[in-house]
């Protein structure tokens, strides 16, 4: 028998396998969307980070597993995209590009690390970094996996800091003429590889010589030399403060919006932590908290997913002459222990928002462990989604939680449906669906199951998509029900809080307000409201539920496991 706890992401695997049959590169962007060049369909990042970054200036993990290996665990998994990160002396200064992957290893007094490799992957040990980088490349494009090359620093090492003189133009390792170059070599280094199908330009700008006029002075002439030596690559931008605000782009009519040459290739990024707002998590009330940093978020770059964006690009204008580009959530992750308050809390939040917004992702991070970060050898990653050795993830769950999120909701060629509705469970990754009869109890199953679609209609009732039968509330502890009762007030679901993520109806007899909830068997029930403000240890999670609309086909994926 199937474990049915791995249901949503086999499905997820099994609907990704097909999506990615189904588009040709290069990727383009038409208006939020990242499309297919050839038949402007859909395509949805669905990424991990991967770093390369650090002082051997090496992808993290080749001392554990032979690198097909992880190549073809990050499909297995169900990404169908790696951001893989590289320092920029490995390509502009010979004292880096030069050594070996054993002198470099050797260097740092790597020694066990230099035997293990050598046996995990013999062929790697003594290629020069640079080719050793680009066989990593070469590896997960053979694993039909795209690969966005990211700039996350310059001097090899540990990221990030204010003061590591790796942060904005002009720092002590940060010269922007070097940079350009740097960019305009890695990006034609690789023109010959389809799979690399984007470059983000650098990771976290910050310190304090960040500022806004330097920031479009080169991040558009980067962004031009990238796309002169590479016209095929997706040209990625990420804002400044450790890459959590990109409000300034936003046309105030003051020039200060981005102008390119070229059209229908720019990206914005954007990352967002438990940790970006500090420890509000634990020390503010759940629902509020989520409000907050969620209207915060929408300020500081989510508004160039719905409009009023700044011009220039190649965006499509929407219907109030707005326009729109994708925004990528380019790190995003938690400690994998389940152990962080402020993560967990946390990560219920953002993945409503990605749910809801339908977003290109990638989580930090695969690493299960460094080579060496921060003087510490073997140094274990929490955040990782691999384990310390590399060879199964570290928390099935977290996997199956985002499993929903690895696929597209909407966009260009996914509009042969009419918009429907999923309710969607942030803290299990699971969607509220109809059993094979009316009489039995609403539960918690795959977002990818027929039975998970539903109308949201004006008057705030939920219906079955294919007729006019409502969820109703009953009572607390009680599982709703569906009848023909879509006219009285415990059929009526308002989203109430700061969060948004309470569903909230009346009792049969309107005397109380109940909210939506589950019990310990996934059944869908309603019980009084928790946590709405004020409480700061009340964990609100098994009540929020996030309505998502989406055009894919409900039949797309049955149950065949």
């Amino acid at each position: 028998m199937v474990d049915r706890s791995l249901l949503p992401a086999a499905l997820s695997i099994l609907l990704l396998s097909l999506h990615r049959a189904s588009f040709a590169l290069p990727l383009s962007t038409n208006s939020r969307w990242i499309v297919d060049d050839q038949t402007g369909n859909r395509v949805k990042l669905a990424c991990v980070n991967w770093a390369s970054h650090l002082d051997a200036a090496v992808a993290e993990g080749l001392d554990k597993q032979p690198l097909d290996n992880i190549s073809r665990l990050i499909s297995t998994m169900g990404f169908n995209c790696v951001r893989l990160t590289w320092p920029l002396f490995l390509f502009t200064d010979d004292s880096y590009s030069n050594l070996t992957v054993r002198s470099s290893f050797e260097s740092l007094n790597l020694i066990d690390s230099v035997a293990a490799l050598q046996f995990h992957n013999p062929h790697l040990i003594d290629l020069p970094l640079t080719d050793a980088f680009k066989a990593v490349v070469s590896s997960l494009a053979a694993n039909s996996i795209f690969v966005i090359l990211d700039n996350h620093i310059s001097k090899p090492g540990w990221c990030c800091s204010n003061s590591d003189g790796n942060g904005f133009f002009n720092d002590q390792y940060f010269d922007p003429s070097t940079w350009i170059s740097g960019l305009a070599r890695v990006a034609s280094r690789f023109n010959d590889t389809p799979q690399v199908v984007g470059m983000s330009l650098r990771n976290e700008l910050r310190g304090p010589k960040q500022n806004q006029q330097q920031w479009f002075q080169y991040m558009q002439k980067g962004a031009e030399a990238v796309h002169s030596a590479n016209p095929r690559v997706l040209v990625i931008l990420s804002g400044l403060s450790f890459d959590t605000d990109l409000s300034f782009v936003r046309n105030s009519g003051g020039g200060t919006s981005v102008k390119l040459s070229f059209p229908n290739k720019l990206v914005f990024e954007l990352h967002w932590y438990g940790f970006s707002d500090g420890q509000a998590w634990v020390n503010g009330n759940p629902n509020q908290v989520c409000g907050s940093v969620v209207s915060s978020f929408m300020r500081r770059g989510g508004f160039l997913l719905t409009g009023a964006n700044a011009n220039g690009g190649g965006s499509e204008a929407g219907e109030g002459g707005e326009e729109y580009y994708p925004l990528f959530l380019s790190e995003f992750g938690v400690d994998q222990r389940g152990v962080n308050v402020n993560d967990n809390r946390y990560l219920n939040c953002v993945l409503g928002v990605m749910a809801e917004m339908d977003m290109d992702w990638a989580l930090w991070t695969l690493q299960g462990s460094y080579y060496l970060r921060e003087g510490k050898i073997d140094l274990d990653e929490t955040y990782g989604l691999l384990n310390q050795n590399w060879s199964t993830p570290r928390n099935g769950s977290l996997l199956a939680r985002i499993s929903v999120l690895q696929f597209p909701f909407q966009g260009p060629g996914l509009s042969q449906e009419s918009s429907y509705q999923l309710i969607f469970h942030p803290l299990t990754g699971l969607c509220i669906t109809r059993q094979s009869t009316l009489l039995e109890p609403l539960k918690l199953g795959p977002c990818t199951d027929s039975g998970a679609a539903w109308t949201y209609t004006t008057d705030h009732t939920l219906q079955m998509k294919e007729r006019p039968v409502c969820v109703a509330a009953i009572g607390q502890g009680k599982a709703v029900k569906l009848g023909n009762f879509c006219s009285d007030a415990n059929s009526r679901w308002n989203p109430i809080s700061a969060s948004n993520l309470h569903l909230a109806s009346n009792s049969s007899d309107d005397s109380l307000i109940y909210c939506m909830d589950v019990d310990s068997n996934q059944n869908v029930v309603t019980n009084p409201c928790e946590c709405l403000e004020g409480d700061k240890k009340c964990d609100p999670a098994s009540q929020w539920f996030k309505i998502v609309s989406t055009t894919r086909d409900p039949a797309a994926a049955r149950h065949k496991f």
